[in-house]
């Protein structure tokens, strides 16, 4: 998959001629002064770079390569969408990021920090060397950059709420112990406006953003700041005039075939056909099933979330009641003890999202339950398997096994896909009152969900009780957020976004899901309750890590109350 590798292959030569990425540590830069570099060939081999750093492998990431992961899946292990998973004991510093423990000392943390700052790092020596480059036109070139810096630093500002802006300047000149006095909103979206005024509409080779991903980014970006007119605007105009489309399946947004496709308005270029681990994600390499030789039990679907997949008989979702009662499981039952499913109405997107006992997983049998779970059932885990994330048996070209039989998959992380364009311009209308728009948007995706194939049982028919419909209507403002918000987790769950969509909308709205899912939660796993310490409001964002400030000579500032 040659179209893949290009953003890849070139990273080992990259470590030689690129700075310390470890942020607030001065670079040796003098190889950024080099006259080989300041010619089209070293451009592209420092773009090429930068786009490597998609990956999050850059340096020693805090000495945890876990931490790095771009798909944000540690991130929904602190909301309602997962659990660690394994055993309590393994991944200690994890363990405590979903209970609550966690200080800003945590490698996760830190690990995600240097992951971000590397890629701006990698973005700016870009902008650095063009920007020394006379009488030639790099202005394509320089909005992938920019582009780039915007994006590690829209994950920067979602994550940390107060990070440091390090400007070309500042990286050039070694002044990288930068305050960080507030968010840094302005300066990405001035990378992003450059974007969509300099990058083409089209691009020949996928994984490179054109102005139409720019323009998706953007409105994300006003979307974050509850700049509701703004990112109505921009969103609105890349769902009628941008080169986007929902594909017929939703699961072939997790497949091989899917790669890049109309819905794919931003992905990681992930490969495991090449015999190069670090092209796969190497990020999430713990989240496979304890089956079939995989490796290692992490991150599994809540029961919570499970519940959130129930329909009524109108097939809508139950958005006020979906936790009252559990959908059936076989939490600590063995594999060899019977077990009734579930017979309730279920939308079809659960069993593309979550492995169940006695549905077929991703190709490779039916899931017999306990025997593919990997912890003890005495640990604050579930009787849930990922499956968004794992490949399909038959797509062997994106699967990679390490030589302690670790997963390297190569698909494809979509950042953002048209779903989620959809979805966050129904939002931006609910929110401005535009009730008419935020309902097509939501049926939209709704229609396709209830269109796509099913998942099966060995004799062809439907495995569950599928029932999806769209709205009729939106009765109300209030209604429409609702519906809206529940529609976000029932798409976009285990893909790394929930916690952030918690967060944003804001501190009191994510302790009160956070303390009602605990209590759900508690009533399938009674230890879960009792090992989780309360959410705080301030956990929105997350601490500035502790090594970070060291470094800086205390220049940065933690954020309040850690």
């Amino acid at each position: 998959m040659m179209r893949k590798k290009i953003f890849y292959y070139i990273l080992p030569i990259f470590a030689f001629i690129a700075c310390n990425e470890e942020f607030t540590e001065n670079p040796a830069i003098g190889a950024l002064s080099d006259e080989a570099l300041q010619n089209a060939q070293g451009v592209d081999l420092l773009l090429t770079g930068a786009y490597s750093a998609l990956d999050g492998v850059v340096n020693n990431n805090g000495g945890n390569g876990f931490a790095v992961s771009p798909d944000n899946w540690w991130f929904d292990v602190m909301s309602d969408d997962a659990h660690k998973g394994s055993t309590d004991g393994d991944q200690a510093d994890l363990y405590n990021l979903e209970t609550y423990t966690f200080t800003p000392a945590n490698p996760y943390i830190l690990g995600r920090w240097e992951a971000l700052y590397g890629g701006v790092n990698r973005a700016n020596a870009v902008i650095s060397v063009i920007e020394s480059i006379e009488g030639e036109d790099f202005s394509e070139k320089l909005a992938e950059a920019r582009f780039l810096r915007g994006y590690f630093n829209f994950e920067l500002q979602k994550i940390f709420g107060n990070p440091a802006f390090i400007s070309a300047e500042n990286y050039v000149n070694s002044e990288f112990n930068q305050p960080n006095p507030g968010p840094i909103w302005d300066q990405i979206e001035a990378d992003q406006q450059f974007a969509i005024d300099n990058l083409p509409d089209i691009q020949s080779e996928p994984g490179r953003p054109t102005s139409w991903t720019a323009k998706a980014f953007l409105g994300k970006t006003h979307l974050f700041q509850k700049d509701w007119q703004k990112a109505f605007d921009l969103l609105q105009d890349v769902v009628q005039n941008g080169p986007y489309g929902l594909n017929d399946e939703f699961v072939a947004n997790f497949r091989a075939g899917g790669e890049n496709s109309e819905e794919s308005v931003f992905a990681i270029q992930f490969a495991a056909d090449d015999g190069l681990s670090y092209n796969g994600n190497v990020g999430g390499t713990l989240n496979f099933p304890n089956a079939l030789g995989w490796c290692c039990g992490f991150y599994v679907p809540t029961q919570d979330l499970v519940n959130a997949y129930k329909t009524g008989a109108d097939g809508l979702p139950l958005l006020d009641n979906y936790s009252d009662t559990d959908v059936a499981n076989d939490y600590g039952i063995e594999s060899d003890e019977a077990f009734t499913p579930e017979s309730g109405p279920l939308d079809p997107r659960l069993d593309y999202t979550v492995g169940r006992r006695g549905i077929q997983y991703n190709g490779y049998g039916i899931n017999p339950g306990k025997e593919w779970v990997r912890n003890s059932f005495s640990d604050i885990s579930g009787p849930y398997l990922p499956k968004k994330n794992v490949y399909y048996a038959g797509d062997d070209v994106n699967m990679g096994t390490g030589s302690w039989g670790q997963q390297h998959s190569g698909v494809n992380y979509n950042v953002m896909r048209f779903s989620g364009v959809l979805l966050m311009a129904a939002e931006a209308a609910a929110e401005l009152d535009d009730l008419d728009t935020a309902l097509d948007y939501v049926n939209q995706v709704r229609e396709r969900a209830k269109n796509s194939t099913y998942v099966q049982a060995e004799d062809g028919s439907p495995a569950a009780n599928y029932n999806i419909e769209t709205y009729a209507s939106f009765p109300d403002k209030e209604f429409a957020i609702k519906a809206v918000r529940f529609e976000r987790r029932l798409e976009l769950a285990m893909e790394g976004h929930r916690y952030f969509d918690l967060a944003r909308w804001g501190p009191t709205f994510m302790k009160n899901v956070i303390e009602e899912y605990i209590a759900n939660e508690t009533q399938t796993i009674p230890n879960f309750g009792p090992k989780v310490s309360p959410f705080k409001e301030y956990m929105v964002i997350m601490p500035i890590p502790t090594t970070a400030i060291d470094l800086s000579g205390n220049i940065l500032e933690q954020n309040p109350q850690y």
